[in-house]
């Protein structure tokens, strides 16, 4: 092991880290390659996902949860007797005890080693282990959302309050490194996400399904996703479709040959019965296919001819990276600059502008129509996220280390 790689004790927190969502992923893959790298990890959720997903069955790194798991909710209060009932009182002393019993775990377990790294996975996690002793350990602050995301939310506060104190930020792009810097947040590194895998067979393209992977929650708006899959099933908004780009007999078709094509959504969410209404309403009830969780996420993929993002907002979603890496093309709102240096327009997939439907449907329907067109943007977006490989994104950790350490 070089003085690069040696050694270090790396803690990865995070606030949920173990719901199915791209934030969480990474976490699990990082943990998972810098332990079998030779590094002493654990990663710790200070609260439990009320859907945990199976992340890596056989584990190189350690596994921690600091809260117990939730109780059944309790109606809000309403009135000073709410507030002042034994019972609420009794949940109150509950809650402080619990909180109290995190931190205090979460001390025990920093303080039982002599240095290493603490790797924040969001500013929400700084915030809640900041007045905890851990000034023996560097820390690392990530961001897997866009600034435009940040500004946004209460994330840009938290980020230019907490952030400062670390050794590094690291964030996803260069747009939103420059954009970090600002509003004055030092020590901005750009680090991208592994991919969990780059299997070594390709999807053969040609099962006439597109596919969405992420919870079933408001921010994804895959009902704006069903309503497109719909039009271009029935053959709408193929007039635009192309751009110019392909150059492919045939083009503008309309819904010659769509009929087959279903659409399969990865994913459990509060969402789910709203959205079969969605799809039944469209008259798309059969052909919208609702998959749930899956495990085996790489053969998941391999499954499908077409990956696509419909979301209000992303950072750089791995969904996008993972498709590509499985010689999937994507299609995407055009919603950040993470989105766009994972889709290069016309190369490895088609970007459309946000919230535009008809331009969503427009792009499924010219991938559903030209089989050429998508296996040449599959093998383009295999070839540009290779660089996203883990032996890769785990080198930069340990140079990144490195560099803090001299």
């Amino acid at each position: 092991m070089t003085e690069a790689s040696r050694a270090r004790n790396v803690f990865f927190v995070g606030v949920d880290v173990d719901s199915m969502g791209g934030s969480q992923r990474v976490l699990h893959t990082l943990a998972q390659g810098m332990g079998e790298r030779g590094h002493r990890v654990e990663l710790i959720g200070i609260r439990p996902s009320p859907e945990p997903f199976p992340y890596n069955a056989t584990r190189a790194y350690r596994h921690a949860t600091l809260y117990p798991p939730a109780a059944d909710p309790k109606p809000p209060v309403r009135t000073v007797g709410d507030r002042l009932s034994l019972v609420r009182r009794a949940d109150a002393r509950r809650a402080r005890a619990a909180r109290e019993h995190a931190r205090a775990e979460m001390q025990r377990r920093l303080s039982a080693v002599e240095d290493g790294y603490i790797v924040f996975g969001s500013p929400w996690a700084v915030d809640w282990v900041m007045p905890l002793d851990w000034h023996h350990l560097k820390g690392v602050g990530q961001y897997h959302e866009s600034f435009a995301q940040a500004r946004r939310s209460a994330n840009l506060g938290l980020i230019r309050r907490h952030y400062p104190a670390l050794e590094q930020t690291l964030v996803l792009s260069e747009g939103d490194a420059v954009e970090f810097v600002n509003q004055r947040v030092p020590n901005v590194r750009v680090m991208p996400n592994p991919l969990p895998f780059y299997p070594d067979e390709r999807a053969p393209l040609d099962t006439h399904r597109i596919g969405a992977v992420g919870r079933l929650d408001p921010i994804k708006r895959y009902d704006r996703m069903i309503e497109a899959f719909a039009r271009a099933r029935a053959g709408e908004g193929h007039e635009g479709a192309g751009h110019g780009r392909t150059g492919r007999e045939g083009a503008g078709r309309g819904g010659a040959g769509r009929e087959g094509w279903e659409l399969h959504l990865f994913g459990d969410g509060p969402l789910e019965n709203e959205l079969r209404m969605k799809a039944e309403d469209l008259g798309v009830a059969d052909q919208v296919v609702f998959r749930g969780t899956v495990e085996d996420m790489a053969a998941a993929y391999r499954e499908l001819s077409v990956v696509a993002i419909s979301s209000e907002r992303e950072g750089r979603p791995m969904a996008l990276a993972e498709a590509a890496a499985c010689g999937v093309p994507c299609v995407s709102f055009d919603v950040s600059g993470g989105v766009r240096e994972l889709v290069e327009d016309g190369v490895t997939g088609t970007l459309v502008p946000p919230a535009d439907v008809p331009g969503l449907a427009a792009a499924f329907g010219e991938l559903m129509d030209d089989a050429a067109l998508r296996k040449r943007y599959g093998a383009a977006g295999r070839e540009h996220v290779a660089r996203l490989a883990l032996p890769s994104v785990l080198d930069r950790w340990d140079a990144a280390f490195a560099e803090i350490e001299r």
